[in-house]
């Protein structure tokens, strides 16, 4: 194998398996990329067994001599990045070694032999159907923050993917909020019901769609697709597929209020500043705040036995009566980082009753985010 390329073609395609491979595992061969030298392109691959990273670069690319290695993904890209010119070259030596050269730079790296590689995994016939990246994105980032971290839940590690004729909804919880985005998206992509997206598979695709955000045109088209147990996703050079969680994920239709007695409209910045602020004082773990509703005014409040006390008045649109009710202000500012609208309506029953936040301008509808409160 010997091929010359672009310093930063390289950087980029080692950059896409740094989420992927494995820091730690029992297989070292999973802390490795596969180096596969074709005819007229390199094709960069990563696994960690449940989700696969494979791209294929042609342009700056010369190929010399046609050959496969596997290298430690952290090693050569902390290298390569690291190069003093603006080509490499990358050439399979004896016992498996890579040698890189770029200008007076030398380098020789132990590999393990290409065949040692996991199988990637191989999907023919795959029912794709078009998805545009920066709306896919966007509905992943206004879900993500609700994922659980609770490995024993395992069908709350990820996001539910519901797509339907007319509409693609995704819906994270983690048993104390939920969030729920809806966009006019059509198309099935082939599924009969809806799956659940992992966590890490996630925060791969998230990079992959904002790359496609960014180059946009044909370089941007992306193309998602699910077969067997896998969600495939595709764009011009790059295939990234992953595993599905497998299990139910529980009916969130019944967790979201039906209807709210009381509706607080306020400013999502004083709101955001307020909660920042008053829970620096709240206890480590539970970032407990106290809101007290009342006529044009809501207080916000915290205590801390070791620390001390914080108050402070935001004013609001609301002309019910007085409810006092408490929260996880950490709960309640990672919706408010996803919502865009500069009002935000906030949706109350009782003391006991879960709160409803929704973005009051255009830029937001069919987001909604559930909070359960907490005793104080």
């Amino acid at each position: 194998m010997e091929l010359k390329i672009a310093t930063s073609e390289l950087s980029k395609a080692l950059g896409r398996s740094q989420g992927i491979v494995e820091k730690k595992s029992t297989m070292p061969i999973l802390s490795h990329v596969l180096l596969e030298a074709k005819k007229d392109a390199l094709v960069v691959s990563a696994t960690d067994l449940d989700l696969a990273v494979s791209s294929e670069h042609k342009e700056s690319c010369e190929v010399l001599k046609e050959g496969a290695l596997a290298v430690s993904a952290r090693h050569l890209y902390d290298i390569v990045r690291a190069l003093p010119e603006q080509q490499v070259t990358l050439k399979k030596g004896h016992n498996n070694y890579l040698e890189v050269r770029s200008g007076p730079s030398e380098f020789r790296i132990v590999g393990l032999p290409a065949e040692d590689f996991p199988a990637l995994p191989r999907f023919e016939k795959v029912p794709f159907g078009d998805i545009d990246p920066k709306l896919l994105l966007d509905m992943i980032e206004r879900t993500f923050f609700a994922v659980s971290t609770d490995e024993t839940r395992y069908n709350l590690n990820g996001v539910f993917f519901e797509p339907s004729a007319d509409a693609l909804r995704l819906v994270a919880t983690d048993g104390h909020r939920l969030s729920l985005v809806e966009r006019a998206a059509g198309g099935t992509f082939g599924l009969k019901r809806g799956v659940i997206l992992p966590k890490k598979g996630l925060q791969e695709l998230r990079k992959l769609l904002a790359e496609a955000a960014e180059a946009g045109g044909e370089a941007g088209e992306t193309k998602l697709g699910f077969v067997e147990n896998s969600a495939i996703v595709r764009r011009p050079g790059v295939t990234l597929s992953m595993r599905l969680i497998e299990g139910l994920f529980p009916d969130y239709r019944q967790v979201i209020p039906k209807a709210a007695d009381r509706s607080v409209k306020l400013g999502r910045d004083r709101f955001q500043e307020t909660l920042r602020r008053i829970s620096l004082l709240s206890t480590d773990k539970a970032h407990a705040v106290k809101l007290e509703i009342a006529k044009g005014t809501l207080k916000v409040t915290s205590q801390n036995p070791d620390l001390g006390e914080a108050k402070e008045e935001v004013p609001v649109d609301y002309a019910g009566d007085v409810l006092k009710i408490g929260f996880n202000a950490r709960y309640i500012l990672d919706v408010l980082a996803v919502l865009q609208s500069k009002d935000v309506s906030f949706e109350l029953a009782d003391d006991l009753s879960p709160g409803v936040l929704r973005g009051a301008d255009e830029a937001d509808q069919g987001f909604t985010a559930v909070v359960m409160p907490m005793r104080i």
